[in-house]
């Protein structure tokens, strides 16, 4: 089974930028999505990209902010998040799932183990 590690977190002010990587352990043939949960909250999906990277969805609230992409000759899907606000403030997941409907529901066999993202005001 793939394994899936996320890097990137880190603690910034409103306002910058960050760029959250998911590196696969081998290919990737799937549809991806990033997911966070803040302390407190459900887990909510942040992005989402098709396996061609044909398709994406975003949170409303961070539509025009983040952006989702991947590059499969990498076996990496990034999360460019720009304008970041204090409310991103949360643990950043990322999985992978054969069906995107399955990602845009929340549901997947294959996680990472998370990145934290704090933003401070």
């Amino acid at each position: 089974q793939v394994q899936l590690t996320e890097s990137g977190g880190g603690l910034v002010q409103a306002g910058e930028s960050l760029r959250l990587s998911c590196a696969a352990s081998g290919s990737i043939r799937s549809a991806m999505g990033w997911y966070r949960q803040a302390p407190g909250k459900q887990r909510e999906l942040v992005a989402a990209i098709s396996r061609g990277g044909g398709m994406t969805n975003y949170l409303d609230s961070v539509k025009g902010r983040f952006t989702i992409s991947r590059d499969n000759a990498k076996n990496t899907v990034y999360l460019q998040m720009n304008s970041l606000k204090v409310e991103d403030t949360a643990v950043y997941y990322c999985a992978a799932n054969f069906d995107y409907k399955d990602i845009l529901l929340g549901r997947s066999d294959t996680w990472g183990q998370g990145t934290q993202v704090t933003v401070s005001s």
